[in-house]
């Protein structure tokens, strides 16, 4: 019992160990640790969205529907065609 009471005194100091730090940095609510946080997620999550849409053409809505009315006239034409 003594020695968690010492431990526990230990870990609420500055000058403890990784755990102390980080729930210091994590809970402290200072602007640059805020600011540090909301980096680190934006680089976690960015770099996948930036490595995955790279090179890839983002097409409208319309696109879409002049590539189906295409479609469906071709196929519609060929479908209307006498057959022999």
């Amino acid at each position: 019992m003594g020695n968690e009471a010492n431990s526990s005194n230990g870990a609420n100091k500055m000058g403890g160990g990784f755990r102390s730090k980080m729930e210091h940095f994590m809970y402290s609510g200072d602007k640059k640790h805020v600011f540090a946080g909301i980096a680190i997620i934006s680089v976690i999550f960015g770099a996948p969205w930036y490595f995955m849409s790279r090179g890839t053409k983002h097409r409208s809505h319309q696109d879409y529907l002049e590539k189906a009315d295409k479609a469906r006239s071709a196929r519609l034409s060929a479908s209307s065609a006498p057959a022999k």
